[in-house]
């Protein structure tokens, strides 16, 4: 049976409760851009049956067009009524689109650069510290900047366009130097109280390009009386293979990272990046399969904890220092929909002395970035950015907050382009400046 046939048999109740109520197509980023029902979870789903039920190849340029078109965004659960868990069948269909490509077809560059980096760059730490420790090199430079504003990459791809508009400025209020190397770092000791023991997934975008939020997310932690374990053998987590069809290494990698942090023994994991927090939190279904891993992927799934998610829950403590900003929110895709995390940033930004917070419209909505879907297919990437920065400008913000890497770049490249003065920050990097005197 084909990937797709069975992520649609495991959701054949939920199908056939669909009541064609058309929800989803009033979330759906790219059916509200292009208006055709194909381009919408419901057609999708219709289209992976006809692959399923041998009507339709897996080939078919029609089925490849618009099963790639999808962001997934995952904003079509969250509306649907009959709980469609639509994120695991378009990562079904793409893990067939993939495997038939593999199979039958010579590949393209771009697929063979696609696999390399998938296969030979992320699941390898010291790779990933080494591509992007350059990627930030070339970032301070200033060269991308300048490239950018002289119009030099007009004449380029829009792919590669696309890349170097993501290496524009994107910095916070300070930046402190990561803490990499350490293996454990206590909290101050308090007098009767017994330190929380959490376990810190620092992610390879976050750890590399954003290691300040990283630090921000230690300091949190500590003033909130956690002792952090930073497990130093924790891989990528892989989201990226699984949302580009290769879930067999995404598997790989999962197994990695469960047999690693099994031996923390902490309550929480701790992540502040949205696409890996769904990720991790998926590790159950991901290796539903495997008897071996099964039952301790769902443990390790449970204990995941989205820094803002595991702070509000344990009742964190507020801010002491006032930062007069106007400040709006932008909710990641992954952490709204994937792990149905809503309130927890917004209140903990409330939370900040000073702050005027500033609701963004279509706060939910994707902004284009959606792991490499903005390298892959960059002009509907570049509208619904477009239409992002727009609603941004109308809150007259000086900080936008979001939790995601993604989102960050694509939020701070699209306010660059567009001559907006903003800072794009994390919601833990607002709380952790509120917490130094």
């Amino acid at each position: 049976m084909s990937a797709i046939a069975q992520a649609l048999e495991r959701e054949t109740d939920k199908l056939l409760a669909c009541v064609h109520c058309g929800l989803c197509h009033q979330v759906c980023p790219t059916y509200l851009k292009l208006g055709n029902e194909n381009d919408s979870p419901r057609g999708r789903i219709y289209l992976m049956r006809a692959v399923a039920e041998d009507r339709l190849t897996v080939d078919s340029p029609a089925f490849l067009r618009h099963i790639d078109m999808c962001v997934g965004c995952r904003a079509c659960e969250t509306a649907c009524p009959s709980g469609v868990l639509y994120g695991h069948l378009l990562e079904a269909a793409r893990a067939e689109i993939a495997k038939n490509r593999e199979e039958k077809s010579k590949p393209n560059l771009q697929e063979l650069i696609k696999r390399f980096v998938l296969r030979r760059i992320f699941p390898f730490p010291s790779r990933v510290r080494f591509i992007f420790g350059f990627a930030r090199w070339l970032k301070r430079t200033g060269l991308p900047e300048m490239a950018v504003k002289s119009g030099l990459v007009d004449s380029l791809p829009l792919k590669l366009q696309g890349a170097l508009k993501l290496l524009v400025p994107s910095e916070g209020l300070s930046v402190r130097n990561g803490h990499r190397g350490l293996w454990r770092q206590r909290a101050p000791a308090s007098a009767g109280v017994k330190p929380r023991k959490v376990a810190f997934f620092t992610g390879c975008v976050m750890e590399t390009l954003f290691a300040r939020i990283n630090q921000a997310t230690r300091e949190a932690l500590l003033v909130n009386g956690c002792e952090i374990i930073t497990p130093q053998s924790q891989i990528c987590c892989g989201a990226l293979q699984a949302h580009a069809g290769e879930r067999e290494t995404a598997r790989e990698m999962a197994r990695k990272n469960i047999d690693t942090f099994e031996k923390a023994e902490c309550e929480a994991i701790i992540i502040n990046a949205a696409g890996c927090g769904a990720m991790l939190k998926e590790y159950g279904e991901l290796l539903a399969d495997d008897p071996q891993y099964a039952h301790r992927a769902e443990q390790f799934s449970k204990k995941v904890k989205d820094i803002t998610e595991y702070l509000v829950q344990i009742g964190f403590r507020p801010g002491q220092r006032a930062i007069k900003r106007r400040v709006t929110y932008d909710a990641p895709c992954h952490l709204l929909h994937g792990q149905r995390v809503a309130q927890p940033p917004i209140q903990i930004i409330r939370s900040i002395p000073g702050i005027q917070f500033v609701p963004l419209k279509d706060s939910e909505m994707c902004c284009g970035s959606a792991g490499i879907y903005n390298l892959l297919q960059p002009e509907m990437s570049r509208r619904l950015q477009e239409d992002k920065i727009k609603n941004i400008r109308a809150t007259g913000a000086e900080i936008v907050v979001t939790g995601n890497p993604g989102c960050h770049m694509q939020i701070a490249s699209g306010a660059f382009l567009a001559g907006l003065n903003i800072q794009v920050m994390h919601p833990v990097e607002l709380l952790a400046e509120s917490y130094r005197l």
